[in-house]
């Protein structure tokens, strides 16, 4: 079974720079203190529409997010996490501010909410779960009960 190795944060989409906004920077800071772990942060291409088919291309290709990922996806970031882990394994999730529909607002529409929502028919609601790893599955139970604990705990510290 692999273990976690890096997080991958995914912003929402807005074209903000990753590196200095909100709260990207200080888990990103935070989560490099833990010894061997790495977390990317990168500008997303196509920040403003967040479209799918590009997104998708560079989580894999230029992130890297694998089974040994843990990928923090924030709004739209959040979305294309669970795009992402529908088709790829990944060792977790994280999702900030995740939403299911296009908000009624025109560039959601075309951004990586444009597929099937989520619990129908085709794209059932365990889809992005059976991706990860029982042990991933069972954590992020277990974590979605418990807000309040650090990210190291995901780690098992």
């Amino acid at each position: 079974m692999a273990t976690p190795c890096k997080a991958v944060i995914i912003p929402g989409n807005g074209g903000e720079d990753v590196a200095t906004h909100g709260w990207y920077g200080w888990v990103k800071r935070e989560l490099e203190q833990i010894p061997g772990f790495q977390c990317l942060s990168k500008n997303m291409p196509d920040p403003i529409t967040a479209r799918e088919s590009i997104w998708l291309p560079f989580m894999e290709m230029e992130l890297h997010c694998d089974e040994e990922t843990i990928i923090i996806g924030h709004s739209s970031g959040a979305i294309a996490a669970m795009r992402y882990a529908e088709t790829h394994r990944v060792y977790a999730i994280v999702l900030v501010a995740a939403y299911t529909s296009d908000l009624g607002d025109a560039n959601e529409r075309a951004s990586v909410t444009s597929l099937e929502p989520y619990g129908s028919p085709a794209v059932p609601l365990s889809m992005a779960a059976s991706s990860l790893g029982e042990p991933a599955r069972q954590r992020a139970v277990l974590h979605s009960r418990k807000p309040q604990c650090r990210c190291s705990a995901i780690m098992g510290d």
